[in-house]
């Protein structure tokens, strides 16, 4: 019964992904005064399907001078850790009640970026192994401002449990009015952790091609989309358990992840992309010096805290 649970838990994983694709196309033209899918099937809802078909059933190309083995790999294991991620999703009847998910997390986040470094390095492109070096650069630099802020909240409730961030939460006020401008950076962090606009820059089209997966076509540019857009479904979900009182079996939870995916979309539609260097300042000159003074500042009050009982 467990394995059946995580079997429908990835089942609905891929099938939320098929719609929030098509919610973002269908977002993306509003947002920009033109028409969107909207021919197939009812309001455009069977387009993903026709989409992922097209994809799957396209012919595999394999560069002649890309390193075969890698190459084939490493879509497969994107995909895979993109899985292991949603192994972290609190059912109420789960297979792994993780007392050190949050731990997990950041290990997981730390292995994905090998996943971009060995497409880009694998494909033997100019242009790939461009954007697999700006991926690993930004993805190690934003890494330590998200720790640091998940230790500021973690020194709170004395656990890496998710469960225990609904019982604390629902207790007291949320942690979004408890930190608010940490939400701004983790906000900021998650973009350039999922290389969402404007920090897409391992995919830069514009001087890059496609970036990383400019070689990729067919089924392996599916599966790189999929472990993308379900790390992005991912991280929406941890910002609501973290910062939105996350009371997990309740309407009210996923209309907040709902909303926050929506907003991925929207920062897309609205920001351009951002200058490289700027991304590179902003990581290591505003979030890491003010991820620190809040972690010193909650140490300080909870020192005091202890002093005076």
């Amino acid at each position: 019964m467990f394995l059946f649970y995580y079997l429908f838990l990835l089942i609905m994983v891929l099938l939320s992904i098929a719609f929030v694709t098509l919610l973002e196309r269908k977002v993306l033209s509003y947002m920009q005064l033109r028409k969107g899918p909207n021919k197939l099937g009812v309001m455009g809802l069977l387009q993903p399907f026709s989409d992922g078909i097209k994809l799957f059933s396209k012919e595999y190309f394999l560069p002649s001078l890309s390193n075969f083995f890698y190459f084939f790999l490493t879509p497969i294991f994107m995909m895979i850790l993109s899985f292991f991620l949603w192994m972290l999703y609190p059912l109420a009847v789960n297979i792994y009640n993780f007392n050190y998910g949050m731990l997990m997390f950041l290990c997981l986040t730390g292995l994905s970026v090998y996943g971009l470094m060995l497409a880009g390095w694998s494909s033997n492109s100019v242009y790939s192994f461009l954007g697999s070096l700006r991926s690993v650069a930004q993805t190690i630099s934003y890494e330590v401002s998200m720790c640091l802020l998940m230790i500021c909240i973690f020194i709170f409730i004395y656990s890496f449990n998710f469960i225990d961030f609904m019982m604390y939460q629902s207790k007291g006020c949320w942690f979004l009015f408890l930190s608010f401008p940490l939400f701004f950076c983790w906000l900021s962090s998650c973009l350039a952790e999922t290389n969402r606009s404007p920090f897409d820059f391992a995919e830069g089209e514009s001087e890059l091609v496609s970036g990383f997966n400019t070689e990729y076509g067919g089924g392996g540019f599916a599966l790189i989309f999929l472990s993308e857009y379900s790390n992005i479904i991912f991280m929406s979900m941890l910002t609501v358990v973290i910062f939105f009182g996350c009371d997990f079996y309740s309407m009210f939870f996923f209309m907040k992840w709902l909303f926050i995916i929506f907003w991925f979309i929207w920062v897309r539609a609205t920001l351009p992309r951002f200058r490289y260097d700027k991304l590179m300042h902003l990581a290591w000159k505003v979030f890491l010096p003010l991820s620190l003074n809040y972690l010193l500042f909650f140490f300080s009050y909870l020192f005091i805290i202890i002093m005076s009982d």
